[in-house]
């Protein structure tokens, strides 16, 4: 037991070193696309093409089951539950458009993040009125560029293990509802078995990380007042699939 745990835990340094070398051979792209936002869809190319080699040289894949085909050609706003780092190599593998995170605002001084959340992305600190206004300003100037938007509602990765889903916030689901967008829930039911937040407490191990990509939500017939059924709404197909 205690030798398996030693072999998780340098599996999971196997995968930062994967993770940052790649990122560092990728990076002077990724550094001349973010100069410009007329470039930012080409970081959005190589960050998923990123995402995919830096999972697979130590054995992290990922498998996405669709309830029906998504037209990439159309703007949403895709709601995952959040239980590991790995979701968000899914997410970007995942979503065939161009698209923003949006995400807490200490992203912007990590290694790796920061230069994402420094040009294509949104970082919010959620504890302040102010952030958050130009965080929603910003979410709503590249949804009418037609920019899908990637947003974890629960805000972060639950503190508990197993993890369970904790409540929603509520900014994507009266973003949706604002700007008539339609919402993809994405269930992960496995993927904190490989990787669970960040790995540092019980290691990693290599692997099929399963997600489900549940239909788009239509938002066009609802009002302000629907945002709090449409948030509960979203809770439930993402619960229902992961217990």
């Amino acid at each position: 037991m205690v030798m398996k745990l030693i072999l998780k835990k340098v599996h999971v340094y196997i995968y930062v070193l994967s993770v940052a070398l790649s990122y560092f051979l990728f990076w002077p792209l990724f550094y001349y696309f973010s100069r410009k936002p007329s470039r930012y869809r080409n970081i959005n190319r190589f960050r998923r093409i990123w995402a995919i080699i830096s999972s697979a040289l130590v054995g992290f894949f990922y498998r996405f089951e669709y309830e029906q085909a998504i037209d990439w050609s159309k703007t949403y706003i895709v709601c995952p539950n959040h239980t590991s780092s790995l979701d968000i190599s899914a997410m970007c593998i995942l979503v065939k458009s161009d698209y923003s995170f949006m995400g807490k605002e200490e992203l912007k001084d990590e290694l790796v993040t920061g230069l994402f959340f420094r040009s294509v992305d949104i970082p919010v600190n959620r504890d302040s009125k102010m952030s958050s206004y130009r965080a929603f300003k910003k979410a709503s100037e590249k949804l009418k560029q037609g920019t899908t938007l990637i947003i974890f509602p629960e805000g972060g990765i639950s503190d508990d293990y197993p993890p369970t889903l904790h409540e929603f916030k509520n900014g994507p689901f009266k973003l949706a509802i604002d700007y008539k967008i339609p919402i993809i829930p994405v269930s992960s039911s496995n993927t904190w078995k490989k990787l669970w937040d960040d790995g540092t407490k019980y290691g990693t191990r290599p692997g099929i990380c399963k997600f489900h990509v549940h239909k788009p939500i239509e938002t066009a017939h609802l009002t302000e007042d629907d945002a709090d059924k449409l948030k509960d709404e979203v809770y439930d197909i993402i619960n229902n699939r992961i217990s």
